[in-house]
């Protein structure tokens, strides 16, 4: 029962991995508005220096973040062979 609970927890957190990538992949824009809206909320200013390479940045952080995902889901997917 424990390990049916891992499997699960496991497979719901590389679902979210996989949306939150794709999310920065395709609209790093917008996950930079929601990240500049959250601050403001916090009581901070926060707006980048260049638009252009923040948008790089957001990219590449989610092709690194869909990357891991993908790893960890082939190493687990190969342990519980």
């Amino acid at each position: 029962m424990n390990l049916i609970f891992l499997i699960s927890a496991f497979r719901l957190f590389c679902l979210c991995g996989v949306i939150i990538s794709l999310f920065l992949l395709i609209k790093p824009g917008r996950a930079i508005n929601i990240q500049i809206k959250f601050y403001e909320k916090i009581n901070w200013r926060m707006q980048p220096v260049s638009m252009p390479k923040e948008i790089r940045n957001t990219k590449i952080m989610g092709l690194c973040l869909i990357t891991v995902t993908l790893i960890a889901i082939v190493y687990m997917a190969a342990l519980w062979m």
